[in-house]
């Protein structure tokens, strides 16, 4: 049996990292031999991981991509305790739900970057602006997500808890908030992927440090190895954030669970 698993486990691993390996070998031999063979405008994988690693190693990358993390991580906090905590009031309180929900329904549909020509005429061009729209990017997937899923915790287990003798707060961090999680970490993986694609949209418009930055600069060069350098090195983030979450999720459901 524990054989029939180790092989099932090395199966799905074979089926995760085969086809990424077929990628990056079909794009190698695509940029060598295809149409684009020998020009500058597609050049090889392994020539955009050579740049990737002098960029690293000149400290120009590390510098960009420390400053597109900062205002990630900013935008991130700021939508995620916003949006959680008012998705909490929504989901929990009915009278809250029917008074914000219209609201949210209406602006939810806007794309975050439709909001940035505003935002630069009202806070202008400066470290907020990206913070700014991560921030609400984040916070109306999020705040809907945890909303929805609140309100589909199954009312039975909440009478339950009370004809028990639970106090509201154990009702909402015991009963509630275990049972929505998944929907709201999903809304929080959807929020991650989203803030990286936002603040390289900010960064390539107004922001003269940042990936998004350091993208437009090497666009003026005509420099597409650098190009595909930062859009891997931005996958690579996002994946990352993902997998932590991914973890994160794994935990917090683990000891609610276990307490519960």
């Amino acid at each position: 049996m524990a054989f029939c698993k180790n092989g099932r486990f090395r199966n799905l691993n074979l089926w995760k990292i085969v086809p990424v390996i077929l990628f990056f070998i079909l794009w190698e031999l695509a940029a060598r031999y295809g149409p684009f063979a020998g020009s500058a405008v597609f050049p090889p994988f392994s020539a955009v991981l050579l740049e990737m690693a002098a960029l690293f190693k000149s400290g120009v990358m590390m510098k960009n991509l420390a400053s597109t993390l900062g205002r990630v991580l900013a935008g991130l906090c700021i939508g995620t305790v916003s949006g959680i905590g008012v998705g909490m009031l929504m989901g929990w309180q009915e009278k809250i739900y029917q008074s914000l929900s219209p609201i949210i329904s209406l602006l939810y549909p806007i794309p975050a970057l439709g909001w940035l020509p505003l935002l630069m005429l009202w806070i202008g061009i400066n470290e907020t602006l990206p913070v700014a729209i991560i921030s609400i990017g984040v916070f109306f997937p999020l705040c809907y997500n945890t909303a929805a899923g609140i309100r589909s915790v199954d009312t039975q287990m909440i009478r339950a808890a009370h004809i028990l003798g639970a106090s509201e707060k154990r009702i909402l961090f015991q009963v509630i908030l275990p049972n929505a999680a998944p929907q709201i970490f999903t809304g929080l993986k959807l929020s991650s992927g989203m803030a990286w694609r936002m603040v390289l949209a900010a960064e390539m418009v107004a922001i003269p440090t940042g990936i998004g930055a350091l993208i437009m600069k090497a666009e003026s060069l005509i420099r597409v190895d650098i190009i595909m350098s930062s859009l891997v090195v931005l996958s690579l983030m996002c994946l990352f954030f993902e997998k932590i979450l991914g973890v994160m999720e794994k935990k917090l459901i683990g000891d609610w669970t276990d307490n519960a």
